[in-house]
């Protein structure tokens, strides 16, 4: 893998070691079982909960026991995305990692460095014999990505620390004092299939190339969203043709924009060279629209086998309400110039063996009540759609605290370190921090990490040279943490 030159040497070893253990979300097993054998091989008092969140105290260095207990806190599960030519199985295969330069990534998948470098940072700093630090508790929470369910569970009492730093952040240099809360909103279409006549020509357009993303740090670049584009043109197709869908599927997880969309479609032979000629027009129309920004987009074209429909009536409110969900960004704040305050996306649609298509979308807020309306207007949409709704239970919102004394401390250590000021910053993204301030209101939190890219995609990649200031920043604030008073 090429990680054993990097420095900080023992951050990378252990980021090696967690890319070797299979954590798809939900599917996290292994590296609990990872965690628990460290702990126990360190002589470190280690607890699993309920949920498999794991917890691991290491006790304060000789001189330092008067300092304030410190968490530090990071996600072991991480997104699963890869592109169509991989054939990676995230149940069983380890990470390839390559360096190129000053960057590391995946072989055609992601890196998992959200949150695998947190991870890694935290076991570094357990197995370290020749640092000085105060008490420190290394809390590892499951099932982040799919639904913040090891946050959701933690129990009052699992942490005692008064100060709590989550390395979850993808920009060095920065601080964030705040997120943003979320909710999911899906619709469901039942289908039936049916026959088409006789004389149809069958074809599968695709969407691809596109860059995908975190769903909130990334949705305010107007990146391409692949469901969109799909609808946009099997709308213009069957309001000029007799159009038959066949098969729909687009985006994976709710917090990726979708990168690849398909659709297998039929018309008449008639009007099969006119469809090829509307698709470069229209391609052409995206690709003048998205500019820059999309440079590898495609969208193409391809005769296909025979297939069963589905029935008119489904397809034609499917289609109508794919085109009329919102995705992107809907207001930005008023109080944190540059930070987006609301946001949706439209993530994924994909047909399911019960004979059900299922929409899922996702909206975000730094607002509760701009949230909920936000949900509501997507709610509004499938209503008028006919579809079948349904919520998750939302998260809160971690709300910045500007006077909080761990950010004078980490800004102070900052300036001291690299001689700039760090950037203060509130993040669209869903943090776990909001849930941990629910049941633990008196936690000082900040969270922060080394420089991220293409989070959430097989474009995932590490700045390298991020993750030793990084480390260098977190061993300074854990040096001057205030005593107990």
């Amino acid at each position: 893998m090429g990680t054993n030159n990097l420095i900080p040497q023992n951050v990378f070893h252990f980021f090696e070691e967690v890319s070797r253990i299979p954590r798809p979300s939900k599917k996290e097993a292994r590296i609990i079982a990872y965690l628990q054998a460290f702990g126990k091989a360190h002589s470190l008092e280690t607890h699993t909960d309920k949920a498999g969140n794991v917890l691991i105290r290491k006790p304060a260095t000789a001189g330092c026991e008067h300092l304030k207990t410190v968490v530090l806190q990071s996600h072991v599960d991480m997104v699963c995305e890869k592109n169509n030519t991989s054939s990676h199985n995230f149940d069983t295969d380890p990470i390839e990692i390559i360096v190129e330069g000053d960057w590391m990534r995946a072989n055609d998948t992601t890196l998992g460095a959200d949150n695998g470098i947190g991870v890694a940072t935290q076991l570094a700093l357990l197995a370290a014999t020749d640092l000085k630090h105060g008490a420190i508790e290394c809390l590892f929470t499951v099932d982040e990505e799919t639904g913040l369910t090891g946050a959701f569970a933690l129990e009052r009492g699992f942490i005692t620390g008064d100060i709590l730093l989550n390395l979850d952040s993808e920009d060095e240099g920065e601080l964030f004092i705040g997120c943003a809360g979320g909710m999911d909103s899906v619709g469901e279409f039942d289908y039936t299939l049916v026959d088409i006549p006789t004389g149809y020509f069958f074809f599968r357009v695709d969407v691809s190339g596109l860059q995908g993303g975190h769903s909130g740090a990334d949705i305010h670049l107007g990146l391409g969203n692949a469901n969109k584009i799909l609808t946009r043109f099997l709308r213009m197709i069957a309001t000029q043709y007799d159009l038959y869908l066949c098969e729909i599927d687009g985006g994976n997880l709710r917090n990726a924009i979708p990168r690849e969309a398909y659709a297998v479609c039929a018309v008449p032979f008639d009007n099969k060279e006119d469809v090829r000629v509307n698709l470069n027009l229209f391609a052409a129309d995206v690709a003048n629209e998205l500019g820059n920004i999309e440079p590898g987009l495609r969208i193409t074209l391809e005769s296909e086998e025979t297939h069963k429909a589905i029935d008119r009536d489904i397809t034609a409110r499917l289609l109508r309400t794919l085109y009329a969900l919102p995705h992107g960004v809907f207001a930005m704040s008023h109080d944190i110039p540059g930070l987006v305050e609301t946001s949706t996306n439209l993530a994924s649609v994909k047909m399911k063996p019960d004979s059900v298509i299922r929409i899922e979308t996702s909206q975000r807020s730094s607002i509760l009540s701009a949230r909920d309306d936000m949900a509501n207007t997507v709610r509004a949409v499938f209503e008028l759609g006919g579809a079948r709704i349904s919520f998750g239970s939302g998260y809160p919102g971690w709300k910045p605290n500007p006077q909080s004394e761990i950010l004078r401390i980490a800004t102070d250590s900052y300036r001291r370190l690299f001689g700039v000021e760090p950037q203060v910053k509130a993040i669209h993204a869903g943090l776990e921090c909001g849930l941990f301030l629910d049941k633990y209101p008196h936690l000082d939190m900040i969270s922060f990490g080394p420089t991220l890219r293409g989070v959430h995609s097989p474009d995932e990649r590490m700045q390298i040279s991020t993750v030793d200031k990084f480390w260098r920043h977190l061993l300074d604030i854990l040096a001057h943490i205030p005593a107990v008073r």
